[in-house]
């Protein structure tokens, strides 16, 4: 029975030494859906570089997915060490597991605050300048596990219109994401949409970073061609997750290699966060009590 008891001991600390000896080959970096994977792939290669010199690991991989729930379910199943959520995802991971993944960062934006807004947005030609214009036509939200795609507007836009959302549009419908839907806006699918945005610095130059500031960028939208409907109130900015479970060394110096990058490679930090931030601050679950509150009111888990 001894040596039972002693087989099982030295196969379970076999098992546990090949999980961190996994760890420390490949670090899992899923990304969320929202614009093509080939940007996607793009923004996020220049971590390829650094990264895993700086946390102990042979290599990087990196798994785009087509939508925001595939990273949430990659967090969720342990096949994912890092992602950068949105504050609706991570509150959807943390009600269907509360300790699948800790959030250790978020961006500051560059006026100093760490939040961002939904905002609204049709195309100028449709004579709309309003919100009140948009009753009983057509609004399209980015995707369901978005919080300013998605849940901010849900709960805000009722005391704003001074309507719950069903009776007020005419029609709601989910446009694939944050590029997709605005492309579908400026096609005439969407009445108006809505989607993100740091709501610092011009409208007109899809402000210092969200997802109209990306577009812009990328040279696949002209702000001209828009106008802006609404904006929400503040939601916290997204957080960086990793895994619970990872390796204590590899998160501790993971980190270390974020809250750095603004200074040690400030291309790559932009091209990751997609526009212009001040850098990285420290934050932990409470951060984002009240969209994780909000979404278990609302959406559920």
């Amino acid at each position: 029975m001894l040596k039972k008891v002693l087989l099982a001991a030295v196969a379970l600390a076999a098992l546990a030494n090949s999980a961190v000896a996994e760890d420390l080959k490949v670090f899992r970096v899923g990304i969320l859906g929202g614009e093509n994977e080939a940007d996607r792939l793009r923004n996020f290669q220049c971590l390829s570089e650094k990264l895993p010199a700086a946390i102990g690991v042979e290599k990087v991989s990196f798994f785009p997915a087509a939508d925001y729930d595939g990273v949430v379910q990659g967090l969720l199943g342990g096949t994912l060490d890092y992602a950068e959520l949105g504050a609706s995802a991570y509150a959807k991971v943390y009600l269907a597991k509360t300790d699948a993944v800790e959030p250790i960062l978020t961006t500051v934006q560059t006026d100093g605050s760490m939040g961002y807004h939904s905002i609204m947005v049709a195309r100028k030609d449709s004579g709309m300048t309003k919100l009140e214009d948009m009753k009983g036509k057509k609004l399209g939200f980015a995707d369901p596990d978005s919080a300013s795609g998605y849940l901010v507007p849900l709960v805000t836009l009722p005391e704003a219109a001074g309507a719950p959302v069903k009776e007020y549009f005419g029609s709601t419908g989910f446009g694939g994401g944050h590029e997709n839907l605005v492309l579908e806006v400026v096609k005439g699918n969407f009445d108006a949409g809505t989607t993100w945005g740091s709501g610092v610095g011009e409208f007109k130059d899809g402000y210092s970073s969200g997802n109209l500031r990306k577009m812009v960028d990328k040279g696949v939208l002209n702000m001209d061609d828009l106008v802006e409907l609404w904006k929400s109130p503040l939601i916290p900015n997204g957080p960086i997750v990793v895994r619970t479970s990872l390796n204590e060394d590899i998160k501790t110096k993971f980190k270390k290699f974020m809250m750095n990058l603004p200074t040690t490679d400030a291309a790559c930090f932009s091209a990751i966060q997609g526009g212009n931030f001040k850098g990285f601050a420290e934050v932990n679950v409470d951060f984002y009590k009240p969209i994780i509150d909000a979404r278990k009111a609302t959406i559920g888990g």
